[in-house]
């Protein structure tokens, strides 16, 4: 609007539609058609118009906007989020992105429409989302989980993707191996699995280890199948670092296939700490969040948020290192030399600091 002040009438014109609907979407007073509110919500976010933000204008609404329900990370963090909002008598609404950007530009709209109290999202990247830094410019009681840092106005509580990848590529060096495919999401989908392949690429350089290319798969489809025969006849890996649990879980499945031991022939390591990773054998060796606590913490923040008891806070949460079963001696004379002078690994407590 070149600097002008966005009214009602603006929303209204964007929208095609009257000055009454919007005022009617904005409290809520009268039922609305889906179509038309989704129009207004869409106007309002584009033009930083707020459609209401004190209590009158809102519900006992928190809204959730996650990739995928598929990975039980995110149900994890979802179990937090409606504990510490039933506690303080909100109910959550959850909204899916399916790990694209204009999933969650449609998935905000559909959130918006709820006229919640505030937002907890995990997007593709902060830094480049443009649903979340609509959401910033209206100053929307928001905070995101697993991400990196955002635009300001927003929280966000997250645990060292890079450093914490480092520790567990740190474990594969340790027991000899050279040749470590990282296997990832796109990283155009995920800030998270791009800084956890910043990680291995710390720890490999750091010991004089040239990395591999990366393997990039499709969130959604990694789960079903991975077929790594191409990269492991390309680049003879002993060792797979996948960017999370269910990346690793399929990975060792196709290693399987391929008639190759988990860890004999490949050793495997993985990233979140589900509670699938303890029940699978060999036990996998992962790096743990605490999604469930991480949940509860952004909950907390957003509500405080919009009660105006506190502003948005970094937080940076501990993740733990795991030891299982998947990590075996390279194969072959690729021991460690002596004078590499690997760093010592730690296995931090899990807490939260700013």
């Amino acid at each position: 609007m070149n600097g002008a002040v966005v009214t009602i009438r603006d929303v209204a014109r964007v929208a095609g539609c009257s000055i009454a609907t919007v005022s009617r979407v904005a409290t809520g007073s009268v039922p609305v058609a889906d179509a038309t509110r989704q129009r207004v919500i869409a106007a309002a976010l584009s033009l930083n118009f707020p459609l209401g933000r004190g209590p009158s204008a809102s519900r006992a609404v928190l809204g959730v906007l996650v990739p995928s329900l598929a990975n039980p990370v995110f149900a994890a963090a979802l179990a937090g989020i409606e504990r510490c909002a039933r506690l303080r008598g909100v109910s959550t609404v959850i909204a899916q992105s399916h790990y694209l950007p204009e999933g969650e530009d449609e998935g905000v709209r559909a959130l918006m429409a709820e006229r919640p109290r505030g937002l907890i999202l995990t997007v593709c990247d902060p830094a480049t989302s443009r649903a979340l830094g609509e959401i910033a410019a209206q100053r929307l009681p928001a905070a995101t989980i697993y991400n990196g840092s955002g635009p300001a106005g927003v929280g966000s509580v997250a645990v060292d993707n890079r450093g914490a990848m480092a520790l567990v590529v740190l474990e594969l060096l340790k027991a000899g191996h050279r040749r470590i495919l990282f296997v990832g999401g796109r990283f155009a989908s995920s800030d998270r699995s791009a800084a956890r392949h910043v990680g291995y690429r710390d720890a490999l350089q750091a010991v004089g280890v040239r990395p591999l290319p990366p393997l990039e798969v499709d969130f959604i489809d990694a789960a079903q199948d991975i077929d790594l025969t191409a990269a492991l006849d390309r680049h003879r890996p002993t060792a797979i670092a996948a960017s999370n649990d269910l990346l690793a879980v399929s990975a060792i499945a196709s290693l399987d296939r391929m008639g190759l031991s988990v860890p004999r022939d490949v050793s495997v390591t993985g990233f979140d700490g589900m509670e699938l990773a303890t029940l699978i054998r060999p036990r996998l060796t992962t790096v743990a969040q605490p999604s469930t606590a991480m949940g509860m913490v952004a909950a907390s923040m957003v509500l405080d948020m919009a009660a105006g008891a506190r502003g948005p806070e970094a937080l940076r949460v501990d993740a733990t290192l795991l030891r299982g079963e998947t990590i075996g001696p390279a194969p072959g004379p690729q021991s460690l030399s002596p004078s590499a002078n690997l760093p010592t690994t730690e296995t931090p407590t899990p807490c939260f600091s700013d």
